[in-house]
């Protein structure tokens, strides 16, 4: 059986990763961390269902007692990182979902790994869908160089752009690397109008209710549009990549992002 804590876990995310985790036939859910959450365990939390652990408001204490194996950070950028490097030093590999990291705290969580002998995940998107599409708009940019990424999320959403189409962003750049930087024409007579920029590639975002996280990524040549779209109507859509990713991260070697390497 895996061992598994969640940081984050009365988030909406972190709900969802509970109800999945307590059904998964080889996994134990064995902590749960939240500073923002009233409840005191995660059954009281969901009203039964779901495996009953108490929900910690001291992280390290959390891992101390439960000794997971695996810890899910579902939690804020202002903590995720501190949370992560917490976990590795005391050799748990973590599954990151939460977006924002800067290169600081990614070089910080690579070295934790080097040094620790854990591993660690970043996955800008646990939707297998989205995985396929970032890949597929890799694919394409070598063949369509002039692309643009919108990006649409629920009204709560802390960052813009979303790490999907950050990661996607850098992914076409680096596909269209021996291209030149293309000029996007438009006068801005309102700041931002264009969107901003990820390597050279638009990318705008939305927030607006109603939206749980959608993408589409848009590529135009002579006389031809190509649109790829991903749409995950509901959090549920996340749950085979994180149940995947908590699987096989004790699998890679250090620090990687992406779930697409785990997915064989």
């Amino acid at each position: 059986m895996i061992k598994v804590a969640i940081a984050g876990a009365a988030g909406r995310m972190g709900q969802e990763v509970v109800r999945a985790v307590s059904s998964a036939q080889d996994m134990e859910l064995v902590g749960a961390f939240d500073r923002s959450v009233d409840f005191a365990s995660t059954g009281t939390m969901l009203g039964g269902g779901v495996t009953d652990v108490p929900i910690g408001q001291k992280i390290g204490a959390m891992m101390d007692e439960t000794q997971p194996d695996i810890l899910v950070e579902l939690t804020h950028l202002a903590g995720a990182a501190d949370h992560t490097l917490n976990a590795l030093k005391r050799g748990i590999s973590v599954v990151i979902g939460t977006s924002g990291l800067n290169n600081e705290d990614l070089r910080a969580i690579q070295l934790s790994c080097e040094s620790y002998g854990a591993s660690a995940i970043l996955v800008p998107n646990f939707a297998i869908g989205a995985v396929l599409m970032m890949k597929f708009a890799e694919m394409a940019a070598r063949y369509f160089p002039h692309a643009e990424v919108m990006e649409l999320h629920h009204e709560q959403k802390m960052d813009a752009p979303s790490g999907t189409a950050w990661h996607t962003a850098e992914r076409i750049a680096a596909a269209r690397q021996n291209a030149p930087r293309l000029p996007h024409g438009a006068v801005q007579k309102a700041p931002g109008a264009r969107g901003g920029e990820v390597k050279g590639v638009p990318v705008h975002s939305v927030r607006l209710p109603g939206y749980v996280a959608s993408q589409e990524v848009l590529f135009g040549g002579a006389g031809e549009r190509l649109t790829l779209r991903h749409d995950s109507i509901d959090r549920a859509s996340f749950m085979a990549g994180v149940l995947l990713a908590i699987r096989e991260v004790r699998n890679v070697k250090g620090f990687v992002v992406g779930l697409d390497h785990v997915m064989g």
